[in-house]
């Protein structure tokens, strides 16, 4: 079944070519993510983020107490809160908390550091809610992985109090481009390959900034004293060795990590959890994760019914084989 839905997903992107002009791409992703809704017993507000556009999401029964902060992926070029609401409204289903997401500013009009100072205003808006920092987790895909560990190192530096955890889906760490994977996997990912990324970092990047800087490239970060994270990456991914690399780096670093890798998924596969399976299974596995780092009850104890629903869900991704590593 796994099988015959990522192949629907990916029929569903080869239909849609990935166009040339920056507007044309954002209207792509914003289609190609939000082809399935957010659930109707989904509540959403949109909320000024201090300037930042940010949407509440929250479902029956969920913990308003806690929050999960979510950084869209896109290259930081494109993806919307339109584009990963029913990726980031599903997440905080599974984890039984409220979810903030963020707009923040996207290059080339918009390059680094905005994104990067935006993030930032998002943390400070959030902590101006009286938010305790261990009750906030914060989560990003591809870009937005890294936006979420570039924030974390920021308040590590400032000496600041930092958030309970971070989630990271299919990250990516290394703007040099230099993991192996990104040629070996070419040929099986339909979305993320060395060519579009030049161009992505291109775009992204003031010209002469050093592409190692820990800012825009965590693989090369001081990692110490970061919070637990959790890693998921699809098998069929280019950026698969981003996520690895990045993994070992952090274990080194005495960080707690736990890395998933999902057989046969792609680039940011919970994106498309309505329709597919292992989806919503790493949705699961992430709420779980994040309810048992943000101090919200014992495992199976809270929330009984997604909770129960996660739990099940951890017992059957192990049965399916999911990689999953530990340091």
């Amino acid at each position: 079944m796994a099988q015959s839905e990522i192949e629907a997903i990916r029929a569903l992107l080869s239909s849609k070519p990935r166009p040339v002009e920056w507007p044309e791409r954002r209207k792509r992703l914003d289609e190609v993510g939000s082809v399935w809704p957010a659930a109707d017993d989904v509540k959403l507000t949109a909320v000024d983020v201090n300037g930042v556009p940010g949407e509440w999401s929250i479902v029956p029964g969920s913990d308003s107490s806690r929050v999960l902060m979510f950084f869209h992926g896109g290259g930081y070029c494109s993806g919307s809160i339109v584009s990963h609401r029913r990726l980031v409204t599903e997440a905080g289903r599974a984890a039984g908390v409220r979810t903030l997401a963020i707009g923040y500013r996207l290059a080339p009009e918009h390059p680094f550091p905005a994104a990067y100072d935006d993030v930032m205003t998002a943390w400070r808006f959030l902590r101006d809610q009286n938010i305790p920092a261990a009750h906030i987790a914060i989560g990003g895909d591809s870009a937005g992985a890294s936006l979420t560990l570039a924030l974390i190192g920021r308040l590590r530096d400032a000496q600041e109090e930092l958030p309970g955890c971070a989630w990271l889906i299919s990250p990516w760490t290394d703007l040099t481009m230099s993991g192996p994977t990104l040629s070996s996997k070419e040929a099986v990912d339909p979305l993320i390959h060395r060519q579009y990324l030049i161009e992505l970092a291109d775009a992204y990047l003031p010209a002469g900034m050093d592409r190692k800087d820990p800012r825009v490239s965590p693989l090369y970060a001081d990692l110490k004293g970061f919070p637990p994270i959790l890693i998921q990456v699809g098998s069929a991914e280019t950026l698969l060795d981003d996520a690895t690399r990045f993994a070992a780096v952090a274990g080194a670093a005495d960080v707690r990590v736990t890395l998933e890798i999902w057989p046969h998924m792609i680039h940011a596969w919970p994106l498309w959890n309505a329709h597919l399976e292992p989806g919503r299974r790493a949705l699961a596995s992430a709420g779980l994760f994040i309810r048992e780092n943000l101090g919200g009850g014992s495992e199976c104890q809270t929330h009984a019914t997604t909770t129960s629903r996660a739990c099940e869900n951890r017992q059957d991704y192990r049965q399916k084989n999911v990689r999953r590593d530990r340091w």
